[in-house]
Parts: structure tokens; sequence; C-alpha cells
């Protein structure tokens, strides 16, 4: 279930252009994830290699299943992506400027704003009154009336922040297996946390 919901949402941000940035923290020394198992890595999540002008990122093909890997290259490179390459295990290799994945970064974290302000400002859950979260974007607060959450499907909008986390996490470099967002519920008039939800494990118990 946990593959799954990646595939589909790191088409829908792959196939939109590599959305990129980071705060400058992330992106002003060369950093090297690596690990002992590197091809079983390569294989389960997301590698980012970061030299002192460009970034490489590999995408497992978990990611791309049933899509069209010629189109989704295309689109990258339209996108500002200077090589992408297919590998022999379906995974893709993203080379790109340490400017261009700054820039991924930041308009991650700019959607993740703007649905805040959408959700807001539209009343589509008429019972969520704001939703803060942390700079790693593995910590969410959701500030609800209680009453009316606990008799609407408003819970569902946890979906979407749990995944936009899970993504954000992923593109920073932390393997897929790793990626944890947990978004705490509480209640607006008495300061209460009545509930606790964590992606991905909820979707693995669905």
């Amino acid at each position: 279930m946990k593959k799954l919901a990646i595939a589909l949402f790191a088409a829908a941000i792959i196939l939109t252009g590599c959305s990129s940035s980071s705060d400058g923290k992330n992106t002003s020394e060369p950093v090297k994830q690596t690990n002992n198992a590197e091809k079983t890595d390569k294989e389960k999540g997301v590698e980012v290699d970061k030299n002192l002008t460009n970034v490489k990122i590999t995408l497992p093909a978990s990611m791309f299943k049933d899509a069209d890997l010629d189109q989704v290259i295309a689109e990258a490179k339209k996108d500002g992506v200077k090589e992408a390459t297919k590998n022999e295990d379906g995974s893709i290799t993203y080379t790109m400027s340490k400017s261009h994945h700054k820039k991924m970064l930041k308009e991650m974290e700019d959607g993740i704003a703007d649905s805040i302000k959408t959700l807001k400002e539209e009343g589509t859950f008429a019972s969520i009154k704001d939703v803060t979260y942390n700079k790693s974007m593995d910590e969410y607060e959701m500030i609800v009336d209680k009453a009316a959450y606990e008799g609407s499907m408003d819970g569902f909008a946890a979906l979407g922040f749990g995944i936009q986390g899970m993504y954000y996490q992923i593109f920073q470099g932390v393997d897929s297996d790793k990626t944890k967002v947990t978004i705490k519920v509480k209640d607006e008039k008495s300061g209460e946390v009545f509930d606790t939800i964590v992606y991905p494990d909820t979707l693995e118990q669905e």
C-alpha cells in the first residue's frame, strides 16, 4: 500500500516538472548519501548525490509502474533537468543543477503552504481551523472543532498532508522506507490532542 501511494504521488510530481528547493542549509555543502547495501537502497528508495555543481537523484522503479518512461524523461528535461537516464532496473537517474534542486524543494514547500491556505479559505473541510508543520515536514498539527470533526469525513485531509510530507523527505534524500509523517489532531477549544495519525503506517494497516 505504501509503495502504491508513493508511486502515484511521485509520478504526479515528476510529470509536473520535478518542482524544487531547500533552505541553503541543505545545498551549501556537498553531501553524498551512501550505504553498505547501496544496490538495495537504490531499488527501495531515492538516492540523492550532491556534488559541487550538480545534484543526482535516482528514483526507484516502483515510482514508475505503468508509466511511459520516455514521456517522464521528456517532461523532466522540458522542466529543467539536465540529464535523465533510464537504468536497467527500471529506475531513472536525474542530473540537475543545485539551483534547480533548490527550486524543486522550494516549490514543494510552497505547495504544502498553498494546500493549507486553500483548505482554510474554501472550507471544504469545515471542522479544520488551521494546520501547522515543522521545517522537515515530518510533523503536522491540525487544529479542529472536535465535535464537528468527529462527525465528518474531514480526517481525509490528513492523507494529503501525509503524502506531501513523505515526498518532501524523499526528495531531501531520505530512504522511502524510512519516511514517516506524524499528524496530531488538536481540539481548538480545549487544546487536547485527541488523535494521532502516522503515515505510512496508517496506509499499511488498510
